[in-house]
């Protein structure tokens, strides 16, 4: 491969936030495996130079055993002398305290407890990793760190320009095919004039042309745009702030064929200007009969 690996090892006390921290790395763009035997990975690298598609890796380890802690040394003492890999070490810790206290909470067994004492499984890993964390790049104290803030501690170190950005997804549907479950706003536009009773516009949609005009030279919905609009952008950046990664605006009609299809085409033409954004129209192609259309 021509271009160097980018490599995190995610390590670190357990439940002090790996779940957390692989999920932010996903995010980021990167290829992420949780727990593979540090045996396999040799023939695991020969797979991503071989593929040459990818160069963001993110590896989650986990202490089980000492023949395990053994095995993940030498693994980082390789990493090491590959010119090609880029490697970092991402520590996450956590107070005694603050572990007993999240184990009790989920009632969870720690992976090394001796006869379920959970302290003393806690000590031993502490003592077993000491050397994994005095290599880190980085150390994380998440004792007082919510998921949110770990997820943007991870985004501050570790986002770059090629780092997935916070993407837009506008979406047209037909109400009377049910809503789609993965929207996070969903906008009914049933309320304006239908296409659907102008026989020259029914059997078109929303993205021909006599269609488009006839919606949006509407004053009802010249009005509902700029509303809606100026929503948009005032509430998008919020939800940027707060960590999402994608946002999906669902705009649906009766049918999905023509006003919630204009519209989708019209929002996502203007939040280009802005975001990256994709439009997808859920039930362009559906035809079903019914007294209420579109």
């Amino acid at each position: 491969m021509d271009k160097t690996i980018q490599l995190v090892v995610i390590t670190g006390m357990s439940g002090a936030g790996k779940t957390v921290a692989v999920q932010s790395f996903e995010d980021l763009g990167y290829f992420c495996i949780d727990n593979m035997p540090p045996t396999l990975l040799p023939k695991f690298w020969e797979l991503v130079r071989e593929s040459g598609k990818v160069n963001k890796v993110a590896l989650v380890i986990d202490l089980r055993s000492r023949a395990f802690y053994d095995e993940i040394i030498e693994m980082l003492r390789n990493l090491g002398n590959e010119n090609a890999i880029n490697g970092k070490i991402l520590f996450l810790d956590a107070s005694n305290e603050e572990l007993v206290a999240r184990y009790k909470e989920t009632r969870r067994s720690h992976p090394l407890a001796m006869e379920g004492r959970l302290m003393d499984g806690i000590k031993l890993e502490r003592d077993l990793l000491s050397e994994i964390k005095a290599r880190a790049q980085l150390v994380v104290d998440t004792s007082k760190l919510t998921p949110r803030q770990l997820r943007e501690e991870i985004f501050h170190n570790f986002e770059t320009s090629e780092s997935a950005p916070f993407h837009i997804e506008v979406l047209s549907f037909g109400f009377k095919y049910g809503l789609p479950i993965d929207a996070d706003i969903v906008m009914d536009v049933r309320f304006l004039p239908n296409p659907y009773y102008v026989p020259a516009l029914k059997q078109q949609t929303g993205l021909d042309q006599a269609v488009y005009d006839y919606v949006m030279q509407s004053p009802k919905t010249a009005k509902f745009y700029q509303l809606f609009m100026k929503m948009l952008l005032e509430i998008l950046p919020g939800y940027q702030a707060e960590g999402k990664s994608s946002v999906t605006i669902a705009i649906g009609c009766t049918g999905g064929q023509h006003r919630s299809v204009a519209l989708a085409k019209r929002i996502a033409d203007e939040l280009k200007q802005s975001y990256p954004v994709s439009v997808a129209h859920r039930d362009i192609a559906r035809r079903k009969e019914t007294v209420n259309r579109s």
